[in-house]
Order: C-alpha cells, then structure tokens, then sequence
C-alpha cells in the first residue's frame, strides 16, 4: 500500500489537487505496478508563515 505525501503552500485549486492525486497514482502504477485502489495520496497545505527558505518564510519572500 504505498502512500504518498505531498506538502505544498496553500493556493492550490482543487482541480490542480485531483491532477496530482491522479499523476502521482498512475506514476505508481506505471513504474512500481501498484494497485491504484490501495494507493494513498495525501496534500498538506502549509501556510505561507508556515513554511521558510533561506531564514525566510515565503510569505516574506513573495512579498519581495
């Protein structure tokens, strides 16, 4: 049962969501053969505050 998770920042539609469930499942199928029904994909947003580069948080960062 493999289980992915994906942490992005927050502003993701949910039609971009299903496109990742959906590429990451069939990425599975196609290379490792597993069985897309026992496939779990998980999307964590994080909060722009939440989530830091080089010191940074990136609401900082696209601020600039």
């Amino acid at each position: 049962m493999p289980y992915v998770n994906i942490k992005i920042t927050e502003g993701a539609t949910v039609e971009e969501k299903a496109l990742l469930i959906k590429g990451v499942t069939d990425l599975l199928v196609e290379v490792l053969d597993k069985d897309p029904a026992l496939t779990h994909v998980i999307i964590d947003d994080v909060a722009l505050t939440d989530w830091g580069v080089g010191g940074r948080s990136t609401a900082e960062i696209r601020k600039s």
